[in-house]
């Protein structure tokens, strides 16, 4: 654990102001779920709860089977990272962090299609310069909880009419999941 240096009453009602800095660098926002922890030695531990990091084990099965099904590499995400992989190597892909691009088409809440040569690559995963071919956002109880995305198989792959079908498909079984 790592010292700010960051001092913060408790008011009235018995509330803390997490320092905007803090929020920026953490990528909370305003309405993100916190799990809050305790030790023995009094520490108050604040964690970004994520449903999608909760059902991993489910997400990489739906990966898995989506992989099969449209032919190209799956990634799930949740607001931030990377959950789950399948058609590629999961250590290079593992606790990756959302890309700028993909965080902007969740505040949307847009679905990403490259379906001509013409359309602008997004590469979903920071750091990893593979773009996507589709991209849905996973919603729950009317909430972005997280993001299922195809990436490209090679330079020339443009998402199909199926593989459209497949990433909204696998968004919203994913988000029902949540919500059971």
């Amino acid at each position: 654990m790592k010292a700010t240096g960051i001092v913060r009453r408790i008011d009235d009602l018995g509330r803390v102001v997490i320092p905007k800095e803090i929020r920026r660098t953490m990528r909370i926002r305003e309405g993100d779920p916190l799990e809050i922890y305790t030790s023995s030695d009094g520490e108050v531990i604040f964690k970004k709860y994520s449903a999608i990091n909760e059902m991993a084990g489910s997400a990489a099965q739906v990966a898995e089977v989506m992989t099969k099904l449209a032919n190209c590499p799956t990634v799930v995400f949740d607001r931030d990272h990377v959950v789950a992989v399948a058609g590629v190597q999961k250590k290079e892909f593992s606790e990756r962090r959302v890309s700028q691009a993909l965080e902007e088409y969740l505040e949307s809440r847009k679905n990403y299609l490259y379906t001509s040569h013409n359309d602008a690559k997004v590469c979903p995963v920071e750091g990893i310069d593979r773009p996507a071919i589709a991209c849905s956002p996973i919603l729950a109880s009317g909430d972005v909880t997280g993001a299922v995305a195809f990436l490209a198989p090679n330079n020339e792959a443009v998402a199909n009419e199926v593989q459209q079908n497949l990433i909204q498909a696998a968004a919203q079984f994913l988000g029902k999941q949540i919500e059971e």
